[in-house]
Formats: structure tokens, sequence, C-alpha cells
């Protein structure tokens, strides 16, 4: 979620463009670009033809770019631990929390959303980044109340916890399926489709050409380094986004004469051409204001403040693409200093992304700003508007020869950040809750190659799914996948929050909890499917629940619903004995139960030494094995092992006293009363700042 299919859908959208979702803007202006060029469909861009633009520095960068991510993809697979659940899935919990928190920001802010929230800025002013900021109080959230209770629990992925929460299958298996299929067609397919649109924008390059290029080298260092690789590419790429997005804005700010400059002339950016009788070419006079007014407001306040952070906790404290960060961390203190560098980073898409996309509409009122359908489609091929190619219009027009093509790096940096976490996470899943229970005595090599394939699947459904995307009728599929997202999330934030809570909730009660939310949410989603919103000037003929309910202020509701079913059936239901909840609950986290089975100890075998070399819980191999193992492979099968990071021998397997003292390792919550103090410092800092900003643009 926090997705731009997802940031700009308000109730009352008079005051500015066309009243379709930015998700219509994408899709139709993608559906534009597919088909040849013609006089009636032009690509934005500046005079000429973009690929001859686009100079021997940028090239040069590019190349650059490239090179590193896969010399620090590789260097990262060779130093990681791949041959383990724990080593491959959770990068044998050794890592610190600078990488951490860099992979918590470009996790979260994929190619979509530089295009959407650019977007949505040029269209709506700066409301939609309080989505940015509403970031920070989940991300501590996450450090301080959820982490600990993970790791306490010593689970892997979230389906895992419920499991050993409320015993059971089938919420596992439900969350499990849930999760994927919101993976598969909302983050992987939106995020492909908006990264392959911005290269094609800029560089003139087949649309197919680019993604099959970027999965192909995304898919490399996911497949081979695990999450080790994913992690510090992700960091490398963080750097990048924030540097080049950064220059961008400076430029852009000169330009327009800095913020105030910007203040004046955003206002009046008014297109030449605009539709009779209607309001829709005006800016809106809120635009500066993260806080609008409660009933007719795009993004009404209370909605922004209460209804997001049932959206927010969901996305940064139960959702598995997140959480499976912060796990990695060495220890507590690692996982709450990465929740702090998250947080401050996420300070920033406001100033990098939606001031930028404001900017745009400031110096291109004609273009990002269209209103006339005749208009918008011969500058970008969609008649619903324009406002989303401002950020490839800022980057063209504005950027000189070689920085434009760093900000073609920084797209591409944050397709494959967002895409690689969104592998690793649905492999994980895949593994962990899905295939295991399919074959029970799969073996840690069986695990290892499963997880590596259902990431081959995955890039092939990707690429499947560009044609798909392109033949969406008038952005009507990206409707559902922000209706999915939106609808899906809050009973599942509702369930977690009474679990870590609340010992009384059981089975019964969380299941059903989630089958009531899961039908209110489908109603709603498919209402929403089938009654667009209208057009600019148009009657708004869609039902109440639609028209006069936003669908942050649904959200609340959906979640304060799917409480009170979980909590009624819960207490008319046997409760869960007391000793089975040790180190499952917020009260119950110190109390050390033996929350690893073997089965799951075995495949959390992990680092503990200063090497990080783990030993795999295989059986010891009988004597007349031993020679055989011994023998040398081929070295077709030697590369193939080194690549899989799978072990070319026979480990050892470990003795009770050694797997008791690795279960403790891995799920010790204990802190260092120095780095707690630290992180709890830089946690009130944090807060103050974001407090600042709150109130300072409010």
């Amino acid at each position: 979620l926090l997705h731009p299919v997802n940031y700009y859908k308000g109730n009352n959208e008079g005051q500015r463009a066309p009243k379709s979702s930015v998700s219509e803007k994408i899709s139709s202006l993608l559906r534009a670009m597919s088909q040849p060029t013609t006089a009636t469909t032009e690509l934005p861009g500046p005079p000429g033809d973009t690929a001859a633009a686009f100079a021997v520095a940028d090239i040069v960068v590019l190349v650059l770019y490239f090179a590193f991510v896969l010399a620090v993809g590789i260097w990262s697979s060779i130093r990681a631990s791949r041959g383990t659940i724990g080593g491959y899935f959770l990068a044998g919990r050794s890592m610190t929390w600078w990488p951490i928190g860099a992979s918590l920001m470009s996790s979260n802010v994929g190619s979509g959303l530089f295009m959407g929230l650019a977007g949505t800025g040029a269209a709506g002013g700066l409301a939609v980044g309080g989505f940015e900021w509403n970031a920070t109080w989940a991300l501590l959230a996450l450090g301080w109340i959820f982490v600990p209770v993970y790791i306490a629990a010593g689970v892997v992925t979230m389906p895992e916890y419920l499991q050993k929460r409320f015993g059971g299958q089938r919420i596992q298996i439900y969350m499990s399926v849930l999760s994927l299929i919101l993976y598969i067609f909302t983050k992987i397919s939106t995020d492909i489709f908006s990264g392959a649109l911005f290269i094609q924008i800029s560089l003139g390059w087949n649309l197919y050409l680019s993604t099959v290029l970027l999965l192909a080298v995304t898919a490399v260092y996911t497949i081979a380094g695990g999450l080790t690789a994913v992690i510090y590419t992700d960091a490398l790429q963080t750097l990048i986004m924030v540097l080049g997005a950064l220059v961008l804005m400076f430029i852009g700010f000169e330009k327009v004469g800095w913020y105030e400059g910007l203040q004046e002339k955003y206002s009046t950016a008014i297109p030449k051409i605009t539709v009779p009788n209607t309001t829709c070419h005006l800016p809106r006079a809120d635009a500066f204001h993260l806080f609008r007014d409660p009933i007719t407001g795009d993004i009404p306040w209370p909605g922004l403040v209460f209804g997001l952070s049932v959206l927010a906790l969901w996305c940064w404290c139960t959702d598995q693409v997140i959480v499976q960060r912060s796990l990695s961390a060495k220890n507590l203190s690692h996982a709450k200093g990465g929740s702090v560098l998250g947080g401050y980073l996420k300070m920033f898409p406001m100033f990098f992304i939606v001031m930028p996309g404001m900017i745009s509409r400031a110096l291109y009122p004609d273009e990002v700003g269209c209103v006339d359908p005749d208009i918008c489609k011969r500058v970008c091929g969609a008649a619903v508007g324009c406002s989303n190619i401002a950020y490839p219009k800022l980057v063209i027009e504005l950027m000189p020869d070689g920085l434009r093509g760093l900000m073609i790096a920084v797209m591409m940096a944050a397709l494959m950040s967002s895409l690689t976490s969104v592998f690793n996470s649905s492999s994980t899943l895949f593994v962990i809750d899905i295939w295991q229970r399919v074959r029970r005595q799969a073996s840690e090599q069986e695990l290892m190659i499963v997880g590596r394939v259902f990431i081959l699947i995955l890039v092939v459904i990707s690429i499947l799914w560009i044609p798909i995307i392109q033949s969406a009728n008038s952005g009507k599929l990206f409707d559902y996948i922000q209706s999915v997202t939106s609808y899906l999330a809050p009973p599942i934030t509702a369930l977690f929050i009474l679990a870590i809570f609340w010992k009384r909730i059981n089975e019964p009660g969380a299941f059903w909890g989630l089958m009531a939310g899961l039908a209110v949410g489908l109603v709603r989603m498919i209402m929403e499917f089938i009654y667009s919103a209208p057009s600019c000037g148009e009657e708004d003929r869609r039902p109440a629940v639609l028209k006069d309910l936003h669908y942050l202020y649904f959200a609340l509701i959906l979640c304060a619903l799917t409480a009170i079913v979980i909590v009624l059936i819960s207490l008319c239901t046997p409760p869960i004995p007391e000793e089975k909840l040790d180190s499952l609950t917020w009260w119950t986290r110190h109390k050390k139960a033996p929350a690893i089975n073997l089965k799951s100890c075995r495949s959390e075998a992990a680092q503990t030494n200063t090497e990080h070399r783990e030993k795999d819980l295989v059986e010891t191999a009988a004597p007349g094995e031993e020679e055989e193992a011994a023998a040398k492979p081929p070295c077709w099968k030697m590369l193939y092992l080194w690549f899989c990071g799978l072990p070319t021998s026979p480990t050892p397997s470990l003795s009770q006293e050694e797997r008791a003292a690795l279960e403790q390792r891995l799920t010790s919550i204990e802190e260092k009363p120095l780095w707690r103090n630290v992180c709890n410092v830089n946690a009130i800092i944090l807060l103050t700042i974001n407090v600042f900003l709150w109130a300072y643009f409010a």
C-alpha cells in the first residue's frame, strides 16, 4: 500500500483536473504509448528525437550504474551465507542498522511512486506528502512494538507468526495466498509499468526491451544473493535515488524562484484551453496545506491522520516485504536503528518528489495541467489528463547531459530496489508457508532451490503481465488494484494489533473476523470497480457509499468493524491457554517458551561467529556415503552450487547444546543500555521533527 495508485482518490474532486484516479491517467498513457506514435498521439518530451537527445554522457552514466549495481550484488552474494533459510531469506540475521534503514526506504519508494506521487502533487498539491510523513510513526511502531514480538516468537514470515499465535493452518494459508496475490498483481505490475513507461518516455526504448533488461539484472542478484544482496544493493539504490532526486529538486526550485516562486506560479498554473463552465483547470486553493476540510477535502485531514494510520500500520508493521528487512537485524537495537533511519529518509519524498511535481505544473501548465481531452491526447495520448508526466517532463526539460542519465538511473534504482524486495519476500512466503506444507520433509537444499525457481516464475509472470496492463480499459484495472489494497488491508491491521496486545483473542475470532472484513471490503471494492468516478463537468451518479465516504474513512470503519467481530467471537469461544502464549504477545515477549520448533530451528540455522558461517542442520552422512560425498563434483556442478549458495559437501548437524544456544540468540530481544538509549533519543528527535513539519505545512 502507500502506492501511487492509492494516493489520490478523494470524494470531492471538483477543484482538480479530470475526476479520474492517478491510475487511470497512468494506464491510459501506457496504452497510448504502446501504440505507434501518430499525429494524434505525441509523446511528451523535448522537440525532436528523444533518443537522439540522449547524450553520450548519459549513456556512460547508465552503463556505470548497471556495472556498479551488478558489482555490489556479486560482492554481497559472495559475502553472504546463502545455503540456509536463515541465510538466504533473513540475511543470516547479521544486518546492521544502516543498510536496513536504506532498504526500508527503497523497498517502499518504487518507480511507480516517483511517477504517481509527482503527478498527484501536480494535480492536487502538498497533501499527498502526508502519506510519506505518516510512515514515520508506523516505522517507529515497527521497531519498538512489533519487531520485539516477532523476534521473540522466532518467526520468518508474518503468516507464520499468526500460525504460532493462534494455532491451526487456515489463517496462515489465507494470509500467505492473499499476500502473494497482492504482490504479483499490484506491487510488481505497477512498478514495472511505471518504470518502463518512464524509460520509454525518456529514451524511446521499446517497452518490452526495457522491462526485460531491468528484470534480468534484478533477478540475477536476487536469485544468487538472497536478502543480503537485496539489502546491500537497496542501500546503493537509496543513495542514488536520494542524490539524483535532490539534484533535480534544486534545479527545479532555482528555475521557479524557490518556494515563494512556486507558491505564486503554481496558483496561476492554468492551461490556455479549458473546459467551459467548470473549475477543473484551477489549482486547488488549499494546494499548499496538508490539512484539508474533513467533509469536502480531496484528502480530509481526519482520514489523513487516523484512516491512513490503519493502512500505514499494515504496510510498515505487518507486510512481509517491510518486516523481513527488520527481522534480518543482528539484534533489536539494530532493528530500531533501521526504523529511525527509514523514518528520516521518508521525510524527503515530500521535497524531492511531490514539490518537483508541482514545479512541473507551474512551468508547463499547458502540458502537465491540461484538461481539454483533445489537447491532452495530443500532449500525452491520454484524454483524462497528463499530470502523470510531471516528473519525466521535468527530467527531460531541465536536466543537463549526464545528469539526465543520472535521473534515468534513479528511476531504474527505484524500480529494481522495490522489485528485488517483493521478489525475495514473495519467495520467502511461498517456501515457508506453502511449500513446507506440501513437502513436509523437504531438505534445506530443496527449499533453497524452490525459493530461487519461484523468483524466476515471478519474473515470467511480470513480463506476461505487461500486455494485460496495456489493454486495461480506461484505467479500470488499476482502479481494481487500488481497491484490492485499500479494502483488504484494514482487517489485517486490526488482527495484528489485537493479536499482539490482547491475549484473549483466539483462532475462531481471528479467522471469522478476517472473513467478515474481507466480505465488507469486497463489497466496496466491487462497487468501486463498477461505478467509476465521473469526468470533469459530469454529474456524479455513484452510490452515496462511494461518493460521500472517502476511502480513508472507510478504512477506519472497516478496521473497527473487524476488531468488533474478532472480540465478540473470541469472547464467545474458549480462550487459548495462558502457557501457550509465551513470547507471542507484547505482555509475554520476555517469557521464553520453545518458540522455534525443531523444523523451524533447522531452517533458521544462522551465523554464530564473526565470519557469518552457518551450520546446516542436516543428517551426518553414513560412513559409506562419506567417501562418495567427498569426491569432487564436476566444474559445472561446482559453479551451480556456488550460484545457488549450496554446500558442496555434507556439513555436521548441531548438537542439542548448540541448537539451544542458536535458538536463544535468534529469539533474544535483550539490548545494551547504551544503544537502547541512543535509539530512544533518536526516535524522540525524529518525532519532534515530524511534528514540526506537520504543523508548519498543516
